[in-house]
C-alpha cells in the first residue's frame, strides 16, 4: 500500500499470535518490530480477528468516507475518494473489510482504482490483507502493485498497531519484489492545521519501501479519524484529508 490508495501492543496473550515466520520469511522491521506479534505473518487464525475494524487511528466502519487533495507545489493535481463498503472478502481465511480508493486527476478522469482488504485482530490491531489495483495512467489498464495474503508468497501485514508506540518498527506487506512498505512511528503527539481542522496528539509515521529507496513518507493519523495528512520531508508535495463523514451501524 504505497502512500496514495498503511511502541505497539506491549503484551499480547498468548492466544493471540498470529502465526511463525518460516524459512526465507522476511527479517522483522528495524527498528523494534511489534511485541508478541509476526509480522508479516504467514497465517493469520481466522479466530483471532473481529467483524469490523474499529482502531481509533484508523477506523474503517462501513458508510465511512474520506476525501483528500493531492497537492504538488501547492497546485491541487489529483483527488481521492476512500469508501469503506459493504463488503467482506475472505482473504487467507479472514473475512476482511473492503476499501475502496479511487484517484482522480485535475480534469475529473480516473487515473487509479484500488480495492483495499484489512482485519482487524482482538487485541485492535489492523492487518492489511492485500489489494487488488487497476492503474490507467498509461495506455491500458495495470494491475501492477497487486498483491493478496496466502496466494504467490504474500503474507499479511500491520498498518496500525493497537497502541501506537514512537520507535516501534513493522512490515505493512509483503510479497517481494512487488509490495515491501513498511512504517516506523517517529511520534505520538504531533499537531498540524489542515483544510478540514487542526490537530494534536497525531500519530506521525515515517513509511519507506526498498523497492523505491528515495521515497519517503510521513503520515499522520487522528484519533478517531484516521489518515489526516500525507507529506514528503521536502514539503513539495501533500495529501490533506479535506472531508470526511463517519460510518457505522
Amino acid at each position: 500500500m504505497r502512500g496514495r490508495s498503511a511502541g505497539m501492543f506491549a503484551a499480547i496473550p498468548a492466544a493471540l499470535l498470529l502465526g511463525a515466520c518460516g524459512v526465507g520469511a522476511p527479517p522483522v522491521s528495524d527498528p523494534t518490530g511489534v511485541d508478541g506479534l509476526v509480522v508479516p505473518t504467514p497465517s493469520p487464525d481466522p479466530a483471532d480477528f473481529v467483524r469490523e475494524v474499529g482502531n481509533p487511528w484508523l477506523p474503517l466502519l462501513p458508510g465511512s468516507t474520506w476525501r483528500y487533495e493531492v497537492r504538488v507545489d501547492g497546485e491541487v493535481e489529483e483527488t481521492i475518494e476512500v469508501t469503506v463498503t459493504d463488503d467482506v472478502r475472505r482473504v487467507a481465511g479472514v473475512d476482511a473489510t473492503v476499501v475502496r480508493d479511487v484517484v482522480t486527476d485535475a480534469e475529473g478522469k480516473v487515473v487509479e482504482e484500488t480495492l483495499d482488504w484489512f482485519a482487524e485482530d482482538r487485541a485492535g490491531n489492523v492487518w492489511y490483507l492485500g489489494e487488488d489495483t487497476t492503474s490507467y495512467e498509461r495506455h491500458r489498464p495495470s494491475t501492477e502493485g497487486s498483491w493478496e495474503a496466502g496466494v504467490d508468497g504474500a503474507m499479511a501485514g500491520l498498518v496500525m498497531p493497537a497502541e501506537p508506540r514512537v520507535g516501534d518498527g513493522f512490515q505493512q506487506e509483503w510479497l517481494p519484489g512487488v509490495a515491501e512498505d513498511r512504517a516506523e512511528v517517529l511520534d505520538v503527539s504531533a499537531s498540524r492545521t489542515t483544510a478540514f481542522g487542526s490537530w494534536d496528539d497525531l500519530v506521525l509515521t515515517e513509511d519507506t519501501t526498498p523497492l523505491e529507496p528515495d521515497l519517503v513518507e510521513h503520515k499522520l493519523y487522528a484519533h478517531g479519524v484516521g489518515l489526516v495528512l500525507e507529506e514528503s520531508p521536502a514539503g513539495d508535495e501533500v495529501v490533506e484529508l479535506v472531508a470526511f463523514t463517519p460510518g457505522g451501524r
